[in-house]
């Protein structure tokens, strides 16, 4: 039985101190990426090694996803999706959650650090809107994988794609403890179908033509520093292999989208969230709009 906790949903803005501080002006234009950077992504789909934590930050935010592993903690009855293994192999472990951000406070706050939010508005073009976020564990030794995919290709049910992937380490990833991997250039692909998220990691070849899967003898492994995120377009493909050091590999993924983008479904988005009628942009309780640039172009 879950212990009832308070819903962090409720709250549009941060409500502890992890990421509460305003930054200055100065500061500010120091968190938004370069001309360089921006060319970057826009090339080649995704930009990498963009710090947004700080040591404090990583920390609390550790602690928190080690209570939200364990069964039956306080809130457990929030969560969108919880997975504590989606591989289906029990020797090859894959704990992915949906939700976080509803039951502790770091998770929930970290949607309004600045650090992610000035960037994401840059690739975005415009202001940020919250659509959910991700959780993700690799054990040590045998942590499972998660199979190449695009994520457009599970958020269909939102329209135009005009979103963003914020994937952020709590942990130093390599290509060791199975870090990011990105196909560099697929975000210029066409819509893919679902083959999978938790399994054989060559089961998208089945979609492919054959000049795409040679792009797959090439992946671009991003290794990251803790606290650094990496941001990817929603067409990127992408995965990660198993997590073969004596150490965990956990990270913590917001998924962005530019506000004005609506719901295709009269249906609800999200597990346990109010519907929003097909046509009508997200908004409401469960996708707060986090930055508008433009409110700082008046104040």
């Amino acid at each position: 039985m879950s212990v009832h906790a308070p819903d962090l949903s409720e709250f549009h803005q941060p409500v502890g101190e992890l990421f509460a501080r305003e930054p200055s002006s100065s500061e500010a234009r120091s968190l938004r990426l370069t001309d360089e950077q921006v060319e970057f992504f826009h090339e080649h789909g995704y930009v990498a090694g963009v710090r947004v934590l700080s040591d404090e930050q990583i920390d609390a935010l550790r602690e928190e996803l080690e209570e939200l592993t364990q069964p039956g903690h306080p809130g457990s009855d929030l969560w969108y999706e919880y997975n504590s293994n989606e591989s289906a192999d029990p020797a090859k472990v894959l704990f992915h959650a949906l939700g976080g951000w509803r039951i502790r406070a770091g998770l929930h706050d970290i949607l309004w650090n600045s650090a992610i939010l000035l960037p994401a508005s840059q690739l975005l073009g415009g202001a940020v809107r919250f659509w959910h976020d991700q959780l993700f564990c690799k054990p040590a030794h045998h942590g499972g994988v998660v199979s190449w995919h695009q994520d457009y290709s599970y958020w269909t049910r939102t329209q135009p794609m005009a979103h963003l992937t914020c994937w952020i380490g709590l942990d130093d990833s390599t290509r060791d403890n199975g870090c990011l991997q990105y196909i560099p250039g697929s975000h210029r692909w066409d819509l893919l179908p679902i083959t999978g998220l938790a399994g054989d990691m060559d089961a998208i070849q089945q979609v492919l033509s054959d000049e795409q899967w040679a792009d797959f003898t090439k992946p671009q492994a991003i290794e990251l520093k803790a606290g650094e995120c990496a941001f990817h377009h929603p067409l990127m493909v992408h995965g990660s292999y198993e997590n073969r050091t004596d150490r965990q590999r956990r990270a913590v993924v917001l998924n962005l989208c530019r506000d004005g983008v609506t719901s295709a479904s009269d249906e609800p988005l999200l597990e346990g969230t109010d519907a929003i009628a097909k046509g009508e942009p997200l908004g409401g309780r469960f996708y707060p709009l986090l930055y508008d640039p433009s409110a700082d172009e008046s104040s």
